[in-house]
């Protein structure tokens, strides 16, 4: 019967497949976990197929009964009930081993699920994974995880994007349908473009981040990469929700991102569903250091959305540049602080025969973290050190505020803000790393969004080369706090109209 199972599956799909009883949830997790076994990727980390299909066969159970065989419907959209769902190694599991992709937390085990984790399970989905990401989410092409970097399924040679990077490269190779990712500057939506798939990073605060590992505590955000934006609408819905145990969680009504998604705007109609919808270009974005087919692939996305109704207009975001300088202090002193835990006494790595209390915390976590990650701490330290902290860290808050008020001014005559996420495609892994600040001049586009806090995400558009290989590139929509249902919708207008979204890679080159 699994044989019914479409590769490159949409979760709407699925869905529709386990209500019409074409295959059974504990078939469709058993096949899911069949192509996870042997990814070619090195997108997955653990897998745990007795748990796996424990989950399988309780969600089967409910989806018999004619009551809760509604458990998970989010109005227009689709029950979760039954799916697979695959967690980026950030979100402490009960069931599988947590290690942020670092040596210093090999084979942890958690004794408590993330609040996100818990939100999905709640609405039936199957947890089937843990996948790659760069070590404790500092990278933009996860090429810093302690277990090796994730392969773009589009172009072995090329990264997929970081550090949600194993999230979105299962997803792309349809090794599962939908993955969680967390975003501190770009981190769900560079992958997703990369990978030529729908990534959202919601409003801060909007996703619950207990039990996800701290990198920069002001900026980390949860959110859902997959297919399509109905299938990301679905997925954010059940993910958010006022969370106690989070200090930083909103106190708002959880919200159905789903319903209205495939309705035309208020003022608009069926043919040009978005009409009036006022999309701000940022001048910032389209400046030097764009390639030319970045900017080939979005010029024709908002031809695409011009002729839905949209109507396009220069804006400015003056401080664009600013937000590197800003987010590489804040961050990393945010770092500096929720990564202190770390230090070989209470659980991870611990090193062996210590001298004293001061060798067992320097050789422990010399030991186990990785180079970006002790790079990042000691920017941290330094920039949080007496007679440094007025000079860089309270300038950066400031900047940051100068940032969110840049957004505000530009948002006052626009509706949404579209732009590239990154300058250029995925590079090659093995491209020369020497200098980091070139990595980190990738993140340009998107750090402002986290600094602000504000919702943004990323839809497939398009193709660049690489030789004679193919790599994503997408297009970022930013939007006012709050106004996710609205990137989704305009996302979703866009889907309908084109085709990029339905495009698939290669088969996987799989082992014998």
């Amino acid at each position: 019967m699994t044989a019914s199972i479409p590769d490159f599956s949409d979760l709407a799909g699925l869905a529709k497949g386990l209500a019409d009883g074409a295959f059974t949830a504990p078939e469709l997790t058993q096949w899911t976990l069949r192509r996870l076994a042997d990814d070619g990727l090195n997108a997955v980390l653990a897998v745990n197929p007795e748990a796996s299909l424990r989950q399988a066969e309780a969600a089967q159970a409910q989806l018999r009964s004619a009551v809760a065989g509604q458990a998970g419907s989010l109005g227009r959209g689709f029950s979760l009930c039954g799916l697979p769902i695959a967690h980026k190694d950030i979100f402490v599991t009960r069931d599988w081993p947590t290690t942020a992709a670092s040596k210093i937390l090999a084979g942890y085990m958690s004794p408590f699920d993330a609040t996100v984790v818990e939100k999905l399970h709640h609405a039936g989905m199957v947890c089937v994974a843990k996948l790659n990401c760069d070590e404790f989410a500092m990278g933009s092409g996860n090429t810093h995880s302690a277990y090796g970097p994730t392969k773009n399924p589009w172009d072995h040679r090329a990264i997929p994007g970081g550090s949600s990077g194993g999230s979105a490269a299962a997803v792309a190779a349809g090794l599962v349908p939908a993955a969680t990712g967390t975003d501190t500057g770009g981190s769900i939506r560079q992958p997703a473009a990369m990978c030529g798939l729908t990534g959202i990073k919601p409003t801060y605060g909007r996703a619950s981040r207990w039990g996800m590992i701290a990198y920069a505590s002001s900026l980390d955000q949860a959110g859902p990469i997959a297919r399509t934006a109905l299938d990301c609408a679905v997925l954010l819905s059940a993910m958010c929700g006022f969370d106690q145990k989070d200090s930083t969680s909103l106190e708002l009504d959880a919200e159905d991102f789903a319903a209205g998604i495939d309705q035309p705007l208020p003022q608009a109609k069926a043919a040009t569903p978005l009409a009036g919808l006022r999309i701000g270009l940022p001048k910032e974005f389209f400046a030097d250091g764009l390639s030319t087919e970045v900017r080939a692939a979005i010029d024709a996305a908002l031809a695409e959305l011009t002729r839905l109704g949209a109507q396009i207009r220069e804006v400015s975001l003056p401080r664009t540049g600013l937000s590197i300088p800003a987010y590489y202090v804040i961050a990393p002193a945010e770092a500096s602080s929720n990564l202190s835990r770390f230090d070989g006494v209470r659980y991870g790595h611990r090193a062996a025969d210590p001298k004293d209390l001061m060798d067992l915390y320097c050789r422990s976590r010399a030991e186990g973290f990785g180079h970006e990650v002790k790079r990042r701490i000691l920017i941290g330290t330094f920039v949080l050190s007496h007679g440094y902290y007025d000079a860089y860290y309270i300038q950066a808050q400031r900047v940051r505020r100068l940032v969110a008020q840049d957004f505000d001014a530009a948002f006052a005559d626009c509706d949404l803000i579209a732009g590239p996420v990154a300058p250029t495609v995925a590079w090659d892994i093995d491209a020369p790393t020497t200098n980091p600040l070139q990595e980190y001049l990738a993140d340009i586009y998107t750090l402002g969004v986290n600094l602000a806090g504000l919702p943004a995400m990323s839809v497939p558009v398009g193709f660049g080369q690489a030789g004679a290989a193919q790599r994503p590139i997408g297009m970022q929509l930013i939007g006012p706090r709050l106004k996710e249902s609205l990137l989704l919708q305009t996302a979703y207008h866009l889907q309908a109209a084109t085709d990029w979204h339905t495009r698939t890679p290669p088969p996987v080159r799989r082992s014998a």
